[in-house]
């Protein structure tokens, strides 16, 4: 009826949809989505009706996407235990330590426990990690876009 492709027509609503999605994550003021939508070339009235469109649907379209959102465990407790083999039949001097960690974890109201086993130099290193991890999430970079992601 419109004498257009259906590809035109599907990559028209695909980027309306990522407009309207990506502008309710950040939720942009009325003159930063005007300023955007500008830069598109279309018309003042189309303009106008697209801001009025986000303007009424911005808060609908929020809580849809944080429905949409993967439920993740979340820490509740942690147990842990350091165990050391001294020695065993065929050698009668060796230290062989293992810490062995239960991380209890709320999922969806369940809780529900992991157990891991691992030496301590592999232990050592995972600590490294995640404080480096820390540390960049300090970084101006990080932040921007944590900001963003809200």
């Amino acid at each position: 009826k419109l004498n257009v492709a259906a590809d035109t027509i599907q990559h028209g609503v695909e980027g309306l949809t990522y407009l309207l999605t990506e502008s309710s994550k950040l939720m942009i003021s009325e003159v930063d989505f005007q300023d955007s939508i500008h830069v598109l070339g279309f018309s003042d009235e189309l303009n106008t009706l697209l801001l009025q469109l986000y303007l009424d649907n911005r808060k609908e379209i929020r809580s849809i996407l944080s429905e949409l959102a993967p439920k993740l465990p979340s820490y509740h407790s942690l147990e842990w235990r350091l165990d050391v083999q001294l020695a065993s039949r065929s050698l009668r001097q060796q230290i062989k330590p293992a810490v062995t960690i239960k991380l209890h974890l709320n999922e969806n109201e369940d809780q529900t426990a992991q157990v891991l086993q691992t030496d301590p130099s592999t232990l050592l290193h995972l600590i490294q990690q995640l404080e480096q991890a820390l540390g960049e999430m300090k970084t101006n970079h990080c932040r921007r876009i944590v900001r963003n992601m809200k």
